[in-house]
């Protein structure tokens, strides 16, 4: 017969659980540390994110660009897509990507910065099935 189990020797000693009182709350930048503006609408993260290429991080981009200045307006940044990993090639590729897709719309100048307009995302029924 085996001796019986001592479960005191197991137990943790101290008070180790979770305070269900204790606010959740997310993660806030620092003083002076870069963030993305928000709300930002799903709809049109969505419509982006199944967009080919590095199209979402450029809309991203857009994003964090327009909440800085307050306007849905703005010029595409090649130093904030180099800071992304995305390449020139790639983000004018990303561009007309989102062009295309009703999510921006373009002016583009001969030896100037694209400047891009965030618009609304097209309703659900509006776009394309790609399936």
């Amino acid at each position: 017969m085996t001796p019986p189990i001592d479960l005191d020797r197991f137990r943790i000693s101290g008070d180790h659980r979770v305070s269900a009182s204790r606010p959740r709350t997310l993660p806030r930048h620092r003083t002076g540390e870069k963030f993305l503006m928000g709300p930002i609408p799903l709809n049109w993260l969505l419509q982006a994110a199944r967009l080919p290429g590095r199209a979402l991080h450029v809309g991203l981009g857009l994003w964090h660009q327009a909440g800085l200045v307050g306007n849905s307006q703005v010029a595409l940044s090649m130093k904030l897509m180099r800071s992304m990993g995305v390449g020139r090639c790639a983000a004018y590729r990303a561009l007309h990507a989102l062009e295309n897709a009703g999510l921006v719309a373009v002016a583009r100048y001969r030896g100037r910065k694209p400047q891009v307009t965030i618009l609304d995302a097209p309703r659900a029924d509006e776009v394309a099935s790609g399936d």
